[in-house]
């Protein structure tokens, strides 16, 4: 059987997606799965994706196998900005079929595939295609970070409201508290989204990724809606 993939999006950049990656990978792999992330598309870098680095980093594992084929990250451009503006700027242009026959080898060797896209779920592969009509398209469940800090919940909602206009399936909302900037503000956040997925996502995971505070480490904890 093939390994089940997992998208990771977020409610936009900045909002500690490749930090969530990584250590629900850690999860999982402690687990006893054998688990990889993938990294569709990354910009501002050149040779070696710093995404795929950090997650390696928080899996506590070396760069692998298939990182240094090239397979957990087909698409690498060197300007800082949107796939569709960095591929145009390189000169070169993606083809989501290389990424997804990437894909399709790794969930022959791993449980768990978790592939982190590039920002929200509304930025631009190329000029025909956004990053939600390729989780549309190859049906993946969805993985969204999201945060607590201001302006959050309409990012959030109408993050939600997208995946539910194109009938994607939200597995899991990842609520990074990782770091703490404005405590009442995260708690009333998190109280509205577990009120909101209660009643409208009930069949959906909520996890918070916080610091333990002992040990200074990240953790990611399911919580009840």
């Amino acid at each position: 059987m093939k390994g089940k993939v997992l998208f990771i999006s977020g409610i936009d950049t900045n909002v500690g997606k490749t930090f969530a990656t990584g250590i629900l990978a850690r999860q999982l792999a402690a687990e006893g799965h054998k688990v990889i992330t993938q990294k569709m598309i990354q910009t501002g870098c050149t040779d070696v994706s710093e995404d795929i680095e950090m997650h390696r980093r928080l899996m506590g594992i070396p760069f692998t196998e298939e990182d240094r084929a090239g397979l957990t990250c087909p698409y690498i451009f060197t300007y800082p900005c949107s796939p569709h503006m960095a591929a145009e700027r390189d000169g070169r242009r993606i083809e989501l079929s290389t990424i997804t026959r990437a894909t399709h080898e790794l969930q022959e060797h791993y449980d768990y595939v978790l592939l982190e896209g590039a920002g929200g779920l509304m930025v631009p592969n190329d000029f025909e295609s956004l990053t939600i009509d390729y989780v549309k398209e190859q049906n993946y469940p969805l993985v969204l970070v999201t945060s607590g800090k201001l302006g959050s919940i309409n990012h959030t909602l109408l993050s939600l409201y997208a995946c539910r206009q194109q009938g994607i399936t939200v597995d899991s909302v990842i609520y990074n508290l990782y770091p703490q900037i404005d405590r009442l503000i995260e708690d009333n956040t998190l109280d509205y989204l577990r009120q909101y997925l209660r009643r409208e996502w009930p069949g959906t995971n909520l996890f918070l990724l916080s610091e333990e505070k002992e040990t200074g480490t990240a953790k990611l904890e399911q919580t009840n809606l």
